[in-house]
């Protein structure tokens, strides 16, 4: 089977993505050599499909160093919307990245969140995010709260919503959900492939990176607010959606569902997203969790994260995206059977671990390292 450019493009992605390689077969604390040295070569192998050049970061065995970022600038770009520009503590250029990446900041507090890059990703010298700040206290707060000279820490950007450039995209962005969105409109500029822009949110004041998008070519942006127009629907989001295209979305959750439930009637035939917030719990059912330290047992009901549940016993249990990639929350397993729901995951990992945030149990009880 002959494959496209595209999806070799695709494929050398997701084999990078959340690189690991498992124990040895005595279990001890060292990867298996043979796994490694596999991985090399077929990485090697995907790079040189894929017209890309091996990078030696992507080798197995060579976990992204911790960085240690200063917030260079502090800019205010619309209603509760905080544009932080980093550099790195000791000068060095710093790991480039691709449109969709986000960055799992170590904030001074202990929590750890992840936020889109929204840049120049020509530029080494800096990295830019934007958050707005929610309604109740949290990780939005204490970002706006960073000041100038401020230092957090993370690793190399890493990317779980990927623009693979095609000949036809659309574009759908919802408030915030513009971070990882602006910086695909701007590659698809770039490169000259035929784009659209649906841009929503409650009000134009509401709505970061405005003065920049309406400087681009206006037949190819449509910018509505709830205000003007109400919420919108699926029809009005995707008219845009070109025949044999990608739809890209990223926004709240009314949105991403309006989107995947219209997405059907649409003419493109691929669909990414992302979602801001944690997704619905889809068939669940109700289960039982212990937690070994204390010997509670919870009940987690069938609508309900495990990790919601286990947050109200363990305030400061560490999470990030809730969507099942990062990889923050993975939590060792010592009895019962998880139902596996992540991305994040390999099976053998799977054998001992879980990600509480998105993963289950098929009903009964699991026991788990808290």
């Amino acid at each position: 089977m002959k494959l496209s450019p595209r999806r070799v493009s695709q494929l050398v992605t997701s084999f990078r993505e959340g690189r690991e390689i498992p124990r040895d077969l005595f279990d001890r604390d060292v990867q298996d050599q043979t796994l490694a040295l596999i991985t090399d070569g077929l990485d090697k192998i995907f790079a040189s499909l894929s017209g890309f050049e091996y990078r030696e970061e992507y080798a197995a065995g060579k976990r992204n160093p911790l960085i240690t970022l200063v917030v260079s600038e502090r800019k205010m770009l619309c209603d509760d919307v905080v544009q932080l520009t980093f550099r790195a503590a000791d000068g060095e250029q710093l790991p480039t990245w691709d449109a969709g990446s986000h960055l799992d900041l170590h904030l001074p507090s202990g929590r750890r969140k992840h936020y889109s890059l929204c840049g120049d990703r020509q530029d080494r010298s800096s990295y830019q995010i934007a958050v707005r700040r929610m309604p109740a206290a949290g990780g939005s707060w204490e970002m706006h709260e960073l000041p100038v000279g401020a230092q957090v820490t993370t690793r190399a950007p890493r990317n779980g919503f990927p623009f693979v450039a095609d000949e036809r995209a659309l574009f759908i962005a919802g408030g915030i959900g513009i971070t990882p969105i602006i910086a695909m409109v701007r590659e698809a500029r770039e490169l000259g492939i035929d784009w659209f822009l649906v841009y929503s949110g409650r009000s134009r004041s509401s709505l970061p990176f405005l003065d920049e998008i309406e400087g681009w070519e206006r037949d190819r942006v449509l910018i509505r607010t709830d205000d003007d127009h109400g919420n919108p629907d699926a029809a009005e989001l995707l008219q845009h959606a070109p025949a044999g295209g990608a739809v890209y979305c990223c926004g709240p959750g009314p949105m991403i569902d309006a989107v995947l439930g219209g997405f059907g009637q649409a003419s493109a035939t691929e669909l990414h997203f992302e979602r801001f917030s944690a997704p619905p719990v889809v068939d669940g059912v109700e289960f039982e969790v212990e937690l070994a330290r204390s010997g509670r047992v919870l009940t987690v009901p069938a609508d309900r994260s495990m990790l919601e549940t286990v947050r109200a016993e363990v305030p400061d249990v560490a999470y990030s995206c809730r969507q099942g990639f990062c990889g923050t929350c993975r939590t060792r397993v010592l009895s019962g059977t998880p139902d596996h729901r992540d991305s994040r995951l390999s099976p053998q990992e799977q054998q001992n671990e879980m990600l509480i945030c998105v993963s289950r149990a098929s009903g009964g009880r699991v026991v788990i390292d808290l």
